[in-house]
């Protein structure tokens, strides 16, 4: 036995020992967290035991050995410590082996301890065994497949099983692996044997990872790394774990869907779509890889949900705002037939081909927008239409069901407006389409998806809570809640909280911009929202995002309001004078004052509300502007400073494709600094990027980008 590490716990909130079972839970059913090269791990089977004793001359009686405890997907989870939604444990339905098989596991492993491996049986018990108590060791057994990920790269894929025993007690949680032989049994393998153990002495908490005989270590890399890596990273993760107090807001990760099924499935569709041509602007790393995990995720579902209904029909879907349509073509190449509709045409729609289906136009909730024969309705970051997608899908059939992926945060009509401030924003508009699709009659269920975005729950309405012989009734309730959702606050256009992080801004943009709001209400039926009457409408004022995607970079704003307020900001940071004396290039000292530093907030404070009302508008409002602003400021954490162009000149050099660039744009433009800072330029005219005065200027060689929609 070998103490590969161990680190001491500073535990101010008094976390421990429950942080550090918690911190357990996450390494037990979640890996893939701490090792990359997994993809998560699987519980097959949970059950409680007891210690055998040296002495004794048989393995436990049967009536000592676990109690066995099914699981499935209902389970509660544990807390979690980590930033990534909880993975909960799994029904053995997947495993190889039967739940019931644990109990004969432990009956020969027990006796092999006893008999065979007295050493292995005192790594087991710690400090307990030589004790000898009169009480049985009591033992928590879990049976867990670790899965690695799938990559054409590594010719190891096949899922591991292993045997973990939990003694509450002692602190202690032993790894156990196990091998199959070939009339199919499961037995331990005394090589790669590990331990995580917590210890209480003096005070202070420490936990340590012991290997139970390290010369026979074997690590492949992947579900069994280095000794090292166990000494070192797995125990410095699971020394932060322990005692961070943070629970997970979120379901599980993929705790709907088989994770060993979507593991390879998903590097199957990778391999098949990677190499797509990709016309748009937007990033084809994000968008194929999101719409692939996406597809996999659809397709296993659905085909779990043929499973359960005994059918072999492939679903029929329509996806509701399809965007750049990727999502669409996968599915529709996989088998299932459908299409996809969106307010604006994309470029790569051609390249997909005839067995694609995809309409250009505006889907507005009305008795005209159903799609009665459809089986599945798709809403992936749908945007305005979110919140509708339950309600089209309940009035299209009584067997039409529905998967939203929710993004920017709409109402019926409008922006949705917070109200809770003891939950976050994106929780909090969860649980309002949640409560849609309850009101609409669904069962709901809600899991994590594992792609590349900060917006990943989805919410599925498979089922109904009613049946198909109280649909009118149940139709009258949902018209009572749409317009009873007409009291609640919603933001008109330009008014609405715009993405303020790249990630948020990505996501928005991918589907495009939707402008909702009363501005589209018709004259007589703006105040309440309902439908005039004969219009087939569900409620008034709804408006489609428009065809045309509006430029909300600030780019668009008129040059003199964007010069009035950089002027105004720089003369902010310049009253709070920083003065800087260096040497200039012919000898002399040179003075310069450049400027204080203002957070953003401190900048706003300063603006006039009307300044603010337009900005607000803009994607990213102020900080845009500034970040815009590039030649004058520099915004870093949340705070403004002048741009000192000597510290500019003295980085790095670009690469040489960006120097060439540089030099056709060189003196295309007036130097702001020139005409403006009181101090003049710091540059001389000779080094610096910007005219000095109008007779320096000269046309810019290079080629204007013309801008796509995403």
């Amino acid at each position: 036995m070998v103490e590969l590490g161990r680190v001491s716990l500073g535990d101010p909130g008094a976390l421990l020992p429950t942080g550090f079972w918690a911190a357990v839970a996450v390494w037990l059913e979640r890996p893939q967290v701490a090792n990359k090269r997994l993809c998560g791990a699987r519980t097959e089977a949970r059950g409680s035991a007891s210690l055998p004793r040296a002495h004794t001359e048989k393995g436990p009686q049967r009536g000592q050995g676990p109690g066995l405890e099914g699981l499935d997907a209902g389970e509660p989870g544990r807390a979690s410590p980590d930033t990534e939604p909880e993975l909960g444990p799994r029904a053995g339905r997947e495993g190889d082996a039967p739940a019931a098989g644990l109990d004969s596991l432990w009956d020969r492993v027990s006796q092999s301890l006893v008999h065979d491996n007295p050493e292995m049986l005192a790594f087991l018990s710690g400090p307990a065994l030589g004790s000898q108590p009169e009480a049985p060791q009591k033992l928590d057994l879990i049976l867990r497949t670790v899965i690695p990920k799938a990559s054409p790269h590594c010719p190891l894929t096949e899922p591991k099983k292993e045997l973990v025993v939990q003694d509450v007690a002692n602190g202690s949680v032993t790894f156990l692996p196990l091998e199959e032989d070939d009339e199919g049994n499961l037995d331990v393998k005394m090589s790669n044997v590990y331990q995580l153990q917590l210890h209480h002495s003096e005070g202070e908490w420490f936990i340590s990872v012991l290997i139970f005989c390290p010369e026979r270590w074997h690590s492949d890399g992947i579900v069994y790394p280095k000794p090292s890596w166990l000494g070192e990273e797995l125990l410095a993760k699971l020394a932060r774990w322990a005692v961070e107090n943070r629970k997970s807001e979120f379901k599980s990760t993929l705790s709907l869907v088989s994770i060993l099924r979507y593991s390879k499935m998903y590097q199957e569709l990778k391999e098949k779509y990677r190499d797509m041509v990709w016309p748009e602007v937007t990033d084809p790393e994000k968008f194929v890889y999101e719409d692939v995990a996406i597809a996999t995720y659809l397709l296993i579902l659905w085909e779990e949900e043929r499973a359960e209904r005994g059918v072999t029909t492939k679903q029929s879907f329509v996806d509701l705002g399809c965007g750049n349509g990727l999502l669409v073509h996968i599915l529709s190449n996989e088998g299932h037939p459908g299409r996809g509709i969106d307010v604006r045409r994309r470029k790569i729609w051609d390249m997909y081909g005839p067995q694609t289906q995809l309409e250009e136009g505006s889907i507005i909730p009305s008795d005209k927008t159903l799609f009665p024969g459809v089986d599945w309705l798709i809403g992936n970051h749908s945007d305005e239409l979110t919140p509708w997608i339950p309600v089209i899908a309940a009035r299209s059939s009584y067997t039409c069901r529905f998967f939203v992926l929710p993004c920017c945060f709409f109402d019926f009509l409008g922006r949705y407006c917070r109200r809770q401030s003891k939950k976050t924003q994106y929780r909090e508009y969860l649980d309002f389409v949640l409560e849609v699709g309850l009101s609409c009659g669904f069962h709901m269920q809600e899991d994590c998806l594992r792609i590349p975005s900060t917006k990943r729950v989805c919410l599925i309405g498979k089922s109904r809570t009613y049946l198909p012989s109280a649909e009118v009734w149940m139709d009258e309730q949902r018209t009572r809640y749409i317009h009873s959702r007409q009291s609640h606050p919603q933001s008109l256009p330009g008014e609405e909280d715009a993405p303020t992080t790249p990630q948020a801004a990505d996501d928005h943009n991918s589907h495009g911009t939707f402008d909702a709001g009363a501005e589209c209400m018709p004259d007589s039926l703006a105040a309440e929202g309902r439908a005039a009457p004969g219009t087939g409408l569900w409620i008034s004022g709804f408006c489609p995002r428009e065809k045309a995607e509006r430029v909300r970079n600030c780019a668009a704003l008129p040059r003199d309001f964007i010069d009035q307020v950089v002027l105004q900001v720089a003369n902010l940071l310049l009253d709070g004078k920083k003065l800087n004396t260096r040497r200039s290039e012919d000898g002399s000292l040179k003075t310069w004052n450049e400027g204080g530093s203002l957070s953003l907030a401190e900048v706003a404070a300063e603006l006039k509300p009307e300044t603010l009302q337009r900005l607000k508008r803009e994607c990213g409002g102020l900080q845009t502007l500034l970040r815009n602003s590039h030649q004058v400021f520099e915004v870093l954490n949340g705070r403004v400073h002048i741009r000192d162009w000597r510290r500019e000149l003295q980085k790095e050099k670009p690469p040489e494709a960006k120097r060439s660039l540089s030099a056709e744009v060189f003196k295309t433009r007036l130097c702001w600094f020139f005409a403006h800072h009181p101090d003049g330029c710091v540059l001389p005219a000779a080094r610096c990027p910007f005219a000095h005065g109008p007779e320096e200027l000269r046309r810019s060689q290079a080629p204007k980008k013309q801008r796509q929609a995403p």
